[in-house]
């Protein structure tokens, strides 16, 4: 479903869970060019403040993107801007739930922003704020 800006109001929320796989990681680290050795190397990563090999940041936090291009508002937005804080890694195997909650709306300028975090399971492991361009409701 897409939503339009007019359609949207704060408190409405929407959610995205993946468990993060070694396929995953490999996939993000190809395209994203970001192949630290903390994402690939145990051995090396045992030497870090996490033990083990942790998960991009960003792989996680582009499941808020999922939601806000395929959910709601859906497909058609406009990312404008995002700001997050990473509070907790996130390790192979992981279920990360997304969610996005709507702040305030500007139907003037079509504009959304939303509250947004990712957690796996109690941890919060990224809070995040988002502002996009919902789809243009199409001219009949």
């Amino acid at each position: 479903m897409t939503y339009y800006v007019d359609q949207l109001e704060p408190g409405m929320s929407e959610r995205y869970t993946h468990t993060v796989t070694e396929h995953d990681i490999a996939l993000f680290g190809e395209v994203s060019g970001d192949t630290n050795p903390m994402h690939f190397d145990e051995t090396f990563a045992a030497s870090t403040p996490f033990k083990t090999r942790i998960a991009h940041g960003m792989l996680s936090a582009s499941y808020i993107s999922t939601i806000l291009g395929l959910k709601m508002p859906g497909p058609g937005t406009i990312f404008l801007s995002f700001s997050c804080r990473f509070k907790a890694p996130v390790r192979i195997g992981d279920t990360v739930v997304a969610e996005v909650r709507v702040r305030d709306v500007i139907v003037q300028k079509r504009r959304v922003a939303f509250d947004c975090d990712c957690k796996v399971g109690d941890t919060v492991v990224i809070e995040a704020e988002a502002v996009v361009m919902p789809p243009a409701r199409p001219q009949i």
